[in-house]
């Protein structure tokens, strides 16, 4: 989280690799993200979407916290569904990042020796709400 002199910065905005090609035609690439809160992150888990396949987790996810994208402020999971996956992939690292949900450092252990040792996280992958 970020502040900006005694305020807290509850917004971001961001730019799509590729954007968000509505039924027209239109695309859409700059949109907003507000932080995510408690209620974000445990209301997708009774979602029965979410129930029956885990990784839909962050579509819901992502509809519940971004708040604009192009012209577009009715953002649902059937927005984020048609989103390229490159476009995917850059929401949801902006949200690990937004939300302070990197270490920075990921543990491995060499498959040889079993030696356990810290390295530099990537900046995607893994879906949100995984561990």
């Amino acid at each position: 989280m970020q502040e900006n002199g005694s305020r807290l910065r509850t917004e971001f905005d961001f730019e799509l690799p590729h954007g968000y090609v509505d039924a027209g035609g239109t695309v859409h690439r700059q949109g907003t993200m507000r932080l995510a809160t408690a209620r974000d992150e445990l209301s997708p888990l009774i979602d029965q979407r979410v129930k029956e396949n885990p990784a839909y987790l962050g579509v819901v996810l992502l509809s519940l916290v971004i708040t604009r994208l192009g012209t577009l402020t009715d953002i649902h999971a059937g927005v984020v569904e048609q989103l390229f996956a490159a476009d995917l992939a850059h929401l949801q690292d902006l949200y690990r990042r937004v939300n302070g949900l990197e270490s920075g450092y990921g543990a491995v252990a060499c498959p040889s020796c079993g030696t356990h040792f810290a390295v530099p996280a990537p900046s995607s992958g893994g879906r949100l709400g995984e561990t």
